[in-house]
């Protein structure tokens, strides 16, 4: 099957044949003629997929069809907005997205299909002024962040009356962070005869739940089983104590010659900590989250996928934007506390049918967690025991006394504490 029989334009097939792109994907093949057709689709798809192209190459050939481009027109606002008229951006097709990664990996992926519409991304931690100048020149398409996008609209900036289309790309992973609030309030600002797609590597039964009181008869497509990961993906857990995870890491990278891994931590300052200390083994890293800057982001992302860094160390903030093509090797430093997360980390290696390999690093209180990931993906992960790397179960049991220790000291003081302020109340 080719580009062509979907129903895309010569122009765009010439364009993708251009940039290496032969065959479309399973999530291209199925979703692409129906969203053509105008109708609402829920499809789920394991990363690194095609997904952006599955949206977003029908979204640009049904605005190329489309009569009227004009970005910019005189609107009234809904009630919520200031009571003046303004001279937005009209947008004909918004993108969301829950994190500043993905909304520039899927802008850039957009403009490499562009036909010259005019395509604008807006996310926090960058300049107001210059997102408002892209919008004042025009915006077709727009990709956001929920936050971001509600910023432009209370200025004016913006408006969604005239939207034809709305995609909400990693649906669950804005529903774990809380954007269900800002989603409500974008709704209520758009054109109700819109066409509404749903995107996700997973889906829960709350998502299911949401998409389906948001969406109109939509069509579901599901390529992969759900919560699953690509085979071309290489699974391995290395046991090891909690204190010698960063020597095991420093050597599985030194011995083995990586120039490229990415490496997910759980916390914000085991990332900056773990990238200081990779540092002083000798190799080249830079952590990335949610409290760096933008830029600070932006930079550590470019140096990675120049290879003037080797090790890129991130928070699940992360897993889901980052778009590196042909990244052999994903770390689990941590085991991530939701065990959907898992799915996304290691989908950063093994995309477009390239072979990865993903290790993640348990020490024996991280059990739990490789049950609840083993549960939701329905296999035994390989285990495997590196010489000179064994775990030292002595270690395990200190570690685990000890935190029972501040466990219940934890619990005492609370109680001493709620005995002394009902003592000041009598």
């Amino acid at each position: 099957m080719s580009f062509a029989t979907l129903g895309l334009s010569p122009q765009i097939c010439q364009t993708l044949s251009d940039l290496g792109f032969k065959t479309p994907t399973d999530i291209q093949q199925q979703a692409i003629p129906q969203i053509l057709e105008g109708k609402d689709v829920l499809a789920s798809a394991q990363t690194g997929t095609g997904k952006t192209a599955a949206f977003g190459l029908p979204i640009i050939q049904q605005l190329l069809d489309s009569p009227d481009l004009d970005g910019n027109n005189d609107i009234a606002e809904p009630e919520d907005l200031p009571q003046k008229k303004t001279r937005g951006a009209a947008v004909k097709a918004l993108i969301l997205t829950p994190t500043r990664e993905l909304a520039q990996q899927v802008y850039d992926n957009l403009e490499s299909y562009n036909q010259g519409l005019k395509i604008v991304v807006v996310y926090g931690g960058t300049s107001m002024s210059v997102q408002t100048k892209n919008l004042n020149a025009g915006a077709d398409i727009v990709v956001a962040t929920p936050g971001r996008l509600l910023d432009h609209l209370f200025v004016g900036n913006l408006h969604l009356q005239q939207t034809q289309t709305l995609v909400l790309d990693e649906a669950d992973r804005m529903m774990d962070m809380g954007f269900m609030p800002d989603l409500q309030r974008i709704l209520r600002r758009m054109n109700q005869e819109k066409q509404t797609l749903f995107f996700s590597a997973t889906f829960t039964k709350r998502i299911r739940e949401v998409a389906h009181k948001l969406l109109n008869d939509p069509v579901e497509i599901q390529i992969a089983s759900e919560n699953s990961t690509a085979e071309t993906v290489e699974q391995i857990v290395y046991p090891v104590n909690k204190s010698r995870k960063r020597e095991l890491l420093s050597y599985l990278i030194g011995s083995r010659n990586w120039q490229q891994v990415l490496v997910f931590t759980k916390t914000k300052q085991t990332s900056d900590v773990l990238a200081k200390e990779l540092k002083l083994d000798g190799i080249e890293a830079a952590s990335i989250n949610g409290d760096k800057s933008q830029g600070a982001r932006q930079k550590a992302l470019d140096d990675f996928k120049s290879g003037r860094i080797r090790a890129l160390i991130a928070t699940d903030v992360a897993a889901r934007g980052l778009d590196i093509q042909q990244l052999p090797h994903v770390v689990n430093y941590e085991l991530p506390f939701q065990a959907e997360d898992y799915v996304h980390r290691i989908g950063r290696t093994g995309r477009a049918g390239e072979k990865g390999q993903a290790i993640s690093l348990m020490c024996a209180q991280e059990q739990y967690l490789l049950d609840a990931i083993e549960t939701l993906l329905d296999t035994r992960l390989p285990q495997q025991w590196l010489p000179g790397y064994e775990p030292t179960f002595e270690e395990e049991e200190t570690q685990t006394k000890r935190h029972s220790r501040s466990s219940e000291k934890r619990k005492l003081k609370a109680k001493l504490k709620i005995h002394s302020s009902r003592g000041k109340r009598r």
